[in-house]
């Protein structure tokens, strides 16, 4: 199988980044099918309180599965970093021991997922009527947890070193089986959202196979070895320094996304509906803004072990300009095209889920730029290795959602609720702001001794 690496220590780097991530964005639109697959076939096959359903999980699933991911992103930052410095045996050896990493912790997050599910549905205020549709859903998604953590990791592993594709190929197979099993297990079979549970469990499991053969068997890069997968205690505990940060900035949005949910649990089943079927748009317009934040990370990463700093001073700011541009487009498309885009999450032309996704639609349109600032700072810190930014940024989205959800919500209704993203964005902005214009003062500094020594 050949490799269709892309280079990141020469040439162009915004063009390089950009080459790099068109993958990285197809890959999440692929990702975000199997939510809005779900979503479609739940609401057309079996009703509004279904969609309502597999909705209200949102905050929780991202509060379990986010906290896993964010574990797996951090063990593999290291790999990149290696692979620039030309280090072949730590590149290789980090690698294995995150894979056997993800793999224990996955299997320990099943158990504990499956304890704090159903009095996390009943934190958040789910209404009655949906509560056991809720746990059905979510009770079978937590199997998958250390399917998704591996392919998660697989994928890292292999953008670490430059391939950002072969993901691409790998997902989309399992999309395209997703949609399959949805139509039978829950249009045609009518098995409910548990059908759609289902469909997504084995989907992922069919990716996180095809991505681990190409790791094992088929990269040129990376060459793990049977030795390599016994966990080594001091690479594991390096790996756990940067990795908990990031689980840590999913768990503590998370809490503040549920702390939302609560609030827009309050409304009824229509907000939720509608709260949720914007949600989904809001999900599709981030991924560019995403899918170049995580090139950007790769490249910061590898450039970091290479020691060019000038190259990532460079790049960064650029990158920053294109984002906004980016988020500007995404904005005029929000206000103007999200309205009809929710429709299809409709069987009937329900006005109450309209205006409620309507109104959230405008409100992030008009603040979508801080989106696009997140993004680069936070994925460029994470690619120094600066993962505590991370958690630093989590925290000051929860401090934006709570204050509308615990403060705002009771005084300014549902409209409060709106405005609960961009609050969280500005709070996550700022701190991320001061600590990226340090990192850039001692890149400035280092730069300069380079330059000097070259001299």
């Amino acid at each position: 199988m050949k490799s269709q690496k892309t280079d990141l220590l020469t040439g162009n780097p915004v063009k390089s980044i950009v080459r790099f991530a068109l993958p990285i964005m197809a890959s999440s639109l692929l990702q975000y099918n199997y939510n809005l697959v779900d979503n479609i076939i739940v609401s057309r096959f079996v009703g509004t309180n279904a969609l309502a359903a597999v909705g209200n999980v949102g905050a929780i699933n991202s509060f379990i599965i986010g906290a896993a991911l964010g574990l797996t992103a951090g063990f593999t930052i290291p790999v990149s970093r290696f692979f620039g410095a030309k280090d072949k045996e730590k590149m290789n050896r980090y690698a294995a021991n995150s894979i056997s990493l993800s793999l224990l912790i996955g299997i320990v997050l099943i158990v504990v997922a499956h304890i704090v599910s159903r009095p996390l549905l009943r934190l958040i205020d789910t209404p009655e009527e949906i509560i056991e549709l809720s746990a059905s859903y979510i009770n079978i998604l937590y199997y998958a947890v250390p399917i998704q953590m591996a392919v998660n990791n697989f994928n890292a592993l292999a953008r670490a070193v430059g391939e950002s594709k072969k993901p691409l190929y790998f997902l989309a197979a399992s999309v395209v089986l997703n949609l399959f099993l949805d139509i039978l297990l829950v249009g045609i079979l009518r098995f409910g959202v548990e059908g759609a549970a289902w469909a997504t469990f084995l989907s992922q499991t069919t990716a996180a196979v095809l991505s681990g053969i190409y790791i094992f068997k088929y990269n040129p890069i990376l060459t793990i070895t049977f030795k390599d997968l016994i966990p080594d205690l001091k690479i594991s505990l390096h790996q756990l320094r940067l990795g908990i940060p990031l689980s840590l900035q999913f768990t503590v949005t998370s809490i503040g996304s549920m702390l939302l949910q609560t609030a827009v649990n309050s409304f009824g089943a229509n907000v939720i509906a509608g709260f949720t079927a914007a949600g989904r748009v809001e999900q599709v317009l981030n991924i560019p803004m995403s899918g170049l934040g995580v090139g950007t990370m790769v490249f910061v990463s590898q450039n970091y072990g290479a020691k060019q700093y000038d190259r990532i001073l460079q790049s960064v700011k650029r990158i920053f300009l294109l984002d906004i541009g980016v988020s500007v487009i995404c904005s005029l498309i929000l206000v103007t095209a999200g309205p009809f885009a929710v429709r299809l999450f409709m069987e009937e032309q329900n006005a109450e889920i309209i205006y409620a996704a309507t109104r959230y639609l405008y409100a992030i349109g008009l603040c979508y730029s801080l989106v696009a600032i997140l993004f680069v700072l936070r994925n460029t810190l994470q690619g120094l290795g600066c993962t505590y930014a991370n958690t630093v940024a989590g925290v000051g989205e929860l401090c934006g959602r709570t204050a509308v959800a615990l403060i705002l919500k009771p005084l300014f209704g549902f409209g409060a609720v709106c405005f609960a993203g961009p609050a969280a964005w500005l709070l996550a902005d700022i701190p991320l702001a001061f600590i990226y214009l340090h990192k850039q003062r001692e890149f400035i500094h280092l730069a300069a001794k380079q330059n000097k020594q070259k001299q």
